[in-house]
């Protein structure tokens, strides 16, 4: 049986475009996996938000992201993508994040360059290419023959002036990008990139290109996070002030798929299973 690193390898390897689709637990991880993606995705900010309450600037540690990733992993028969930030301070940290991600059955991570606190008021830059090399050549050797992807996220398009930490080069991303594959990326993302630049991008790099929000031709894969967990959240704001304003809520919440999500037939029987065989009474 393929792990779910091969099975992700797969579908990079298959030449067709494939969306990881946003997935912030493993009750939506089911979800997106029933409607019918072939790959889940948990991002950063979607588990700093929703399972910690604070903002994406590298606060939450790996330590949390891991235990969140290998709950949603162990749910679904999909592969999981989840978001590594800069996998800690150190290349110690790289290489021991590294292998806790892939003994904990997470296909493929998404390291970063840009230094923390990222994405912040703190004006800061990206790590140097040779500190980045040496952090993705660390995760290699974390991942041991476990197949974990690697995709080497460059900031260099995520400029300063959207809170981020590049100058807008193409031309150093571009030179960022050869020298990530160089260290041993699986795969490449470029946040904040444009359909053009995207395009100049896949030309130069000989690695599949991996894309953040709208999918774009001649890209491997779309990492489609945010409107899963933020609407999630939105409901439950909108809802909460229905009830403390009118001491009721409208809505209705019958959601026929429910008891496939969470296994509620498979459990039933189980329980009865035992229950008949043990003398015991049942419903």
């Amino acid at each position: 049986m393929a792990t779910q690193a091969q099975k992700l390898r797969d579908l990079f390897n298959s030449g067709e475009h494939f969306i990881a689709a946003d997935a912030y637990s493993a009750l939506t991880a089911r979800i997106v996996e029933r409607v019918g993606f072939k790959a889940a995705y948990l991002g950063g900010h979607a588990c700093s938000a929703f399972h910690y309450a604070v903002p994406d600037n590298g606060i939450f540690s790996q330590v949390e992201q891991i235990e969140q990733a290998s709950r949603i992993a162990a749910a679904i028969d999909i592969p999981l993508i989840a978001d590594a930030d800069t996998l800690g301070e150190t290349v110690a940290d790289a290489f021991h994040f590294s292998r806790r991600y892939a003994r904990a059955g997470i296909a493929g991570i998404h390291v970063e360059d840009e230094v923390n606190p990222k994405h912040s008021t703190y004006d800061n830059d990206l790590t140097s290419i040779a500190d980045m090399q040496a952090r993705l050549e660390a995760s290699v050797k974390g991942r041991g023959d476990s197949g974990l992807v690697i995709i080497a996220r460059c900031d260099e398009l995520y400029t300063k002036a959207r809170r981020g930490g590049g100058t807008g080069s193409l031309e150093e991303a571009i030179k960022r990008g050869k020298a990530y594959i160089e260290a041993g990326a699986d795969a490449l993302v470029f946040p904040m990139a444009s359909p053009e630049q995207t395009a100049e991008l896949g030309a130069a790099l000989s690695k599949p290109i991996v894309v953040l929000g709208l999918p774009i031709p001649g890209t491997a894969c779309t990492l489609h996070t945010g409107w899963g967990w933020m609407g999630a959240a939105m409901l439950h704001l909108e809802r909460a002030k229905e009830l403390f304003e009118t001491g009721k809520v409208t809505a209705d919440f019958n959601m026929p798929e429910k008891n496939a999500l969470i296994e509620q037939d498979f459990y039933d029987e189980l329980i009865a299973d035992w229950a008949k065989k043990t003398g015991r009474p049942v419903r």
